[in-house]
């Protein structure tokens, strides 16, 4: 009996999921200025498999297709070579066809020459190990399908660097992709070993005798929180250490123990805790969308910006169109392509609103 409910409520979230993702129209955006190699570069890619491409795999649906461009506009344009980039695009499979052709009709036309390719990801593979959330929207199974980028990229693609959608580069995205990771290591990341790492589980979990610090003992490092919406993944070793395995085995305990509160990141704290190699800082200034509950305003931290992230429940779209922005908005709002549908203006670099001379100057 347990068995048959628990099929019916993960085909009832299913179903629903599928129903929200064709429910929200696509937006509109106009086409990005179209940049070039510059010396140095190395040839024109054959194809996926060319050693000289650097992989970057976003998600990528209606609800958040506004900040993807923004961000894939933001690595192009600070790329020193931006024909070396591949994107790989993973889209909720319930779209369906012709969701997923929306999707790539909407990428092409904005950016004519971007080699991208778009994967298809099936809710089913996670929606039954989703746990509830702080907040609804980590909820979605589209938030797990990083776990799968080994699984869903060709074999022959070494690494990959994965971002979130609510992400803006300005600096060149090559820095971040030559990491070196050395063998015991399949994940790079920013860490931030001031935050309180305890609060990222619940008391349960540190009160029971077979999890809490035993958890992470043995490890490189002491554990130390990291935040996965930047992470340089090295593939191959993801897959021979059976990471998303590793990954899935901790949303079962959480199933049953009910040991976190705070979507996918946790099973990922859980996992590699102590074992990601450090990236500078610089590389995820993230919070830029406040907390989980009010997404309230939030400054750079110290020291210099390669990438600004808007984690949290604040993200510069919805904040610039209630009128209501925060102050980095703006520097967001200059790489915005998005077509308002109010009066067909565009904030974006057609409208001159992004040219170059209105850059903010960041700290190197």
């Amino acid at each position: 009996m347990r068995t048959g409910v628990v099929a019916m409520a993960v085909a009832f979230l299913v179903a629903g999921f599928a129903v929200f993702a064709e429910a929200v129209a696509l937006p509109r955006f106009v086409e990005a200025p179209e940049y070039r190699n510059g010396e140095g570069c190395p040839a024109a890619a054959a194809g996926v498999c060319d050693p000289g491409l650097v992989h970057i795999a976003m998600t990528l649906d209606a609800h958040y297709l506004r900040g993807s461009m923004a961000a894939v506009y933001s690595l192009l344009k600070h790329a020193s070579c931006p024909e070396s980039l591949f994107f790989h695009f993973l889209a909720a499979a319930e779209d369906g066809s012709a969701g997923e052709g929306e999707l790539r009709r909407a990428v092409a036309a904005s950016f004519p020459s971007l080699r991208f390719e778009i994967y298809p990801f099936q809710a089913e593979a996670v929606v039954g190990l989703i746990s509830a959330s702080v907040r609804t929207a980590l909820e979605s199974p589209l938030n797990y399908a990083r776990n799968h980028l080994a699984d869903l990229l060709p074999r022959c693609v070494p690494r990959a660097i994965y971002l979130d959608s609510d992400v803006l580069a300005v600096d060149d995205v090559r820095r971040l992709w030559e990491t070196r990771l050395p063998a015991a290591a399949a994940v790079a990341a920013p860490e931030y070993c001031h935050a309180n790492f305890s609060r990222y589980f619940t008391p349960a979990f540190w009160s029971d005798p077979e999890l809490g610090s035993r958890v992470f003992a043995g490890r490189r490092r002491p554990p130390c929180y990291f935040n996965t919406g930047v992470m340089v993944i090295d593939l191959r070793r993801w897959r021979a250490g059976n990471y998303r395995q590793r990954i899935e085995r901790w949303m079962e305990i959480q199933k049953e123990k009910c040991i976190y509160e705070l979507g996918s990141l946790p099973p990922f704290l859980l996992v590699f805790a102590g074992e990601v190699e450090a990236v500078d800082h610089r590389w995820n200034q993230h919070g830029l969308g406040g907390d989980n509950v009010h997404g309230s305003c939030r400054a750079l931290h110290d020291g210099p910006v390669s990438l600004m992230h808007w984690s949290g429940k604040g993200k510069p779209w919805d904040r610039l169109d209630a009128g209501k922005p925060c102050p980095l908005d703006h520097t967001w709002k200059s790489y915005d392509l998005y077509i308002s549908g109010d009066d067909g203006a565009a904030a974006s670099p057609a409208s001159g609103l992004a040219l170059s001379s209105t850059w903010p100057v960041f700290s190197w």
